[in-house]
């Protein structure tokens, strides 16, 4: 697709807007638009009837929602089509513009205000330009640890473009129906990477319970949710297959520091491996004392006890110093048990399963260490155990590569889609003759191929 430019331009005199076509203007944001905040609403105040309340978790679509069945000014009510603005949320997810997703009345929150342009200003233009000076008021806003936060006085005093609304309808005609296509490549995507992970969750649960043989001799585990296995499997709780007790991190908050020894919890092991991005530091006298109780050694298995991500699994590929939080189970294999098998079976669906069996909730779910030293896992010889391990592993190396390029591919259509997103609405290219094709099977085909550029 390629789309034409302005005639003539000139100079914003704006940093994120830069040069515009000579008959645009450049005007805060406060001209176009009027800022209702939302209710301070209390956790005292929230109730499990009444109406929804809006809070900036709900700009995601999430629907987990806390109610009020109080009055309520009705400048307060939120309905489906609202121009929203987080301005005091997370970068990149609930800080910015937002079009309210769901049916019916709501109430608005204290962290987002409903944006309510005037006559002469379209919706949907101011949604898209909001979109495309985001991440520039990302940049001006305060916060911290991610969290960005913006006043009324700052984001109305953002400039933006000034143009004709005929322009503005047809900008955001454009992005409408551009972006819904670039959506549409991306959920493509989305789906590939849940069906290769739905792929590799079966085909390692089949591998650790059932094995590589598919004439073996079967016999029942006496387990139901490991079923059948080769008649010379035992089946063993992990308790029988470490090396030392099942243990955890210490129980008490040590003092971080900016630089020391990493201390790893749940969040640095959240998406199955250790990212020492994520460690917090302490000093090495307090590393010393915890490494009385347990000090990490090669190819520990940590497993999440508590919290959002319990039972999430990784392993320890790091010859180095560091240490762990009580959020953290440790099981060392013995020798009878090849700790990447042990990994894998873990890590299986029928396992995964068996926890969340298992676990108990107070303010979150947990499970306790108790419990994890008695689930069953199904043990081939350690012979047979390092092959289904080599077997899973080479087969993971394929699986990766393709959900490795179907993220890649997702990151470039989103750097697209932001690239076309400001293009449009600062007038670089012009899109005021542009009409949807006539034949969407040719533009489809058009996204698609762009789809295979981004992955090629």
């Amino acid at each position: 697709m390629s789309l034409p430019q302005y005639p003539n331009y000139s100079d914003s005199n704006v940093d994120w807007i830069g040069l515009v076509p000579s008959h645009w203007e450049s005007r805060p944001l406060k001209f176009f638009t009027q800022f209702v905040n939302g209710m301070a609403f209390k956790p005292a105040d929230w109730r499990t009837e009444g109406v929804p309340i809006i809070r900036i978790e709900n700009l995601n679509e999430s629907s987990n929602f806390n109610y009020y069945d109080g009055d309520v000014p009705e400048r307060y009510f939120v309905q489906k089509g609202d121009l929203l603005f987080g301005w005091s949320g997370n970068k990149g997810t609930s800080f910015g513009p937002f079009l309210w997703w769901r049916e019916g009345r709501h109430y608005l929150n204290q962290h987002i205000f409903k944006l309510d342009p005037i006559e002469k200003h379209d919706k949907f233009w101011l949604y898209w330009t909001l979109k495309a000076v985001t991440k520039s008021i990302e940049d001006e806003a305060h916060g911290i640890i991610g969290m960005v936060h913006i006043t009324k006085g700052k984001l109305g005093g953002v400039k933006i473009p000034f143009i004709p609304k005929v322009e503005q309808i047809q900008i955001a005609r454009f992005l409408n129906h551009e972006t819904s296509k670039i959506d549409a490549l991306i959920r493509e995507q989305e789906r590939l990477i849940a069906l290769l992970q739905e792929k590799r969750r079966a085909v390692i649960s089949h591998a650790v319970t059932k094995g590589l043989d598919p004439g073996v001799s079967v016999k029942d585990s006496g387990v139901e949710w490991i079923g059948e296995v080769p008649a010379h499997w035992d089946i063993c709780p992990i308790k029988f297959l470490v090396s030392t007790p099942v243990t955890d991190g210490p129980h008490e908050t040590p003092e971080f520091i900016d630089e020391g020894i990493p201390f790893i919890s749940a969040e640095a092991v959240s998406q199955g491996e250790i990212n020492f991005n994520k460690a917090k530091f302490i000093s090495p006298h307090d590393h010393s004392r915890y490494s009385r109780k347990y000090k990490p050694k090669l190819h520990d298995i940590f497993m999440v006890k508590s919290g959002a991500t319990t039972g999430t699994i990784a392993i320890n590929e790091a010859n180095t110093e560091f240490n762990i939080w009580s959020p953290l189970a440790v099981i060392r294999c013995s020798d009878i048990a090849d700790p990447h098998y042990i990994l894998h079976a873990m890590r299986s669906q029928n396992f995964q399963e068996s926890i969340v069996l298992s676990w108990s909730f107070g303010t979150q779910q947990n499970i306790g260490m108790g419990v994890i030293e008695n689930l069953p896992i199904a043990l081939p010889p350690l012979g047979e155990q390092l092959q289904i391990k080599n077997y899973l592993n080479e087969i993971g190396v394929v699986w990766g590569s393709l959900e490795f390029e179907a993220r890649r591919a997702i990151n470039l259509l989103k750097e697209r889609r932001s690239a076309l997103i400001s293009a449009a609405v600062t007038g670089k290219i012009d899109v005021r003759n542009w009409q949807p094709p006539a034949d969407e099977s040719a533009f489809d085909k058009e996204v698609r191929q762009a789809g295979m550029e981004a992955t090629a």
